[in-house]
This record gives C-alpha cells, sequence and structure tokens, in this order.
C-alpha cells in the first residue's frame, strides 16, 4: 500500500489490485472511523476523505494500515436483484467469442453473485466484479455514439448497467428497466461499492 496526500481534507490509498482495493475497503467501511466523510474505491485505488475539523491525517494513515484487510469470502451486506431481457444486439457474438452460445452467456450471467466495485463513467454506473470468468472480453473495436439507458454490458472482467443515454464500447447483451440514477432517491446510486448483484432473466 502507498500512501499520499490528496488536497488538504483527503488520503489517497494505492494498491496493487482490485481485490486489494476491495478487501481494504470492505475492512474500512465496516470499521469506519470517526470523522471519515467518505470511502471512494476505484481500480488501484481507494480515496479516503475527511473532516479536517475533527481527524487528523496522521490518524488516517495509522487506520489505513492498520486495519486488515477482510477478503471476499465474507458475505455482502446488501444484495440487489436486476431483472434482464437477455435482448442485447451484442449477445450472440460474444456467446461466438466465449464459446458458451447465447444461451450460456445468459447462464454464466445469472449464474454468480457480482459485487459493486466502483462507481465511475456516469453518474449511477457502477463496475460489477466478481463474475464468471469466462465473461471476460474485450470492449467494442468501435463505440457506439449511443448506448440507451438500460443497457446492460460486459468488458474485461466487469459488467455494468448504463444509467442513462450515452456512448459506450461495452459489449451488450442485455436491458433492464432497474432506475440506477434517481437524483431525489437517499442515497441517488442504487448500486454502491461493496453491493452484491444478482442478474436474473426476464
Amino acid at each position: 500500500m502507498r500512501i499520499l496526500r490528496n488536497g488538504d481534507s483527503a488520503i489517497l490509498a494505492e494498491f496493487d489490485s482490485l481485490d486489494d482495493v476491495l478487501a481494504h475497503f470492505r475492512a474500512l467501511d465496516a470499521e469506519r472511523m470517526h470523522g471519515v466523510l467518505d470511502l471512494i474505491p476505484a481500480a488501484r485505488t481507494l480515496l479516503v476523505r475527511y473532516d479536517t475539523e475533527t481527524t487528523r491525517a496522521d490518524a488516517i494513515r495509522r487506520w489505513l494500515v492498520e486495519t486488515p484487510p477482510m477478503r471476499a469470502d465474507t458475505t455482502p451486506g446488501t444484495e440487489v436483484v436486476i431483472e434482464v431481457r437477455y435482448d442485447g444486439p451484442d449477445l450472440e457474438e460474444v456467446g461466438q467469442r466465449t464459446g458458451l452460445t447465447a444461451s450460456g452467456v445468459i447462464a454464466a450471467h445469472t449464474g454468480r453473485l457480482w459485487t459493486v466495485a466502483f462507481g465511475g463513467f456516469a453518474p449511477g454506473f457502477a463496475y460489477l466484479t466478481g463474475g464468471d470468468s469466462r465473461l471476460h472480453v474485450p470492449r467494442r473495436d468501435s463505440p457506439r455514439t449511443s448506448v440507451p439507458a438500460g443497457a446492460v454490458g460486459l468488458a474485461g472482467e466487469f459488467s455494468g448497467v448504463y444509467p442513462r443515454s450515452s456512448p459506450g464500447g461495452w459489449q451488450l447483451i442485455g436491458t433492464t428497466e432497474q432506475v440506477l440514477w434517481q437524483p431525489d432517491r437517499t442515497p441517488p446510486a442504487l448500486l454502491r461499492p461493496g453491493t452484491a448483484v444478482r442478474f436474473e432473466s426476464i
């Protein structure tokens, strides 16, 4: 772990892998220190925002170093079910790329519990990890200029759901009517880091 200051009220911890980020995020979120305002995981980093009036940077550093990581065999605290109509334009191609066929892709996508690793790209977009490794496929060579809200996709080791219409290069395998981002909801994002996600075919 490499620890860096990030402005006057945040510290950034760098890790070797996403698994390390998630292991430390689980532990720190479960044992949240007084004065910590937010924990923001990413692919290789974890940002800790804290209240400078009640907490010192050196205390945050000790907390980061001394809290033992919590590995993925722990049970996620929250589970969200997302119903998917597997009608995506790339479903057949993903089936060919993986050798699973379209029905095999659906079975693999619904057969594992995914975990929200981090958010990004657009408000409400969550990078989901922990799925079947056979579903690892590259992004499209040519991104689409417009992907509809609710599109369910795959890219690399991740799955995700587009919360709104936007350009995108993920392999689209289905659609959902689930609302991922709702500003008047508390919290606005349905999928937050650490949340378990189960896809169900409809």
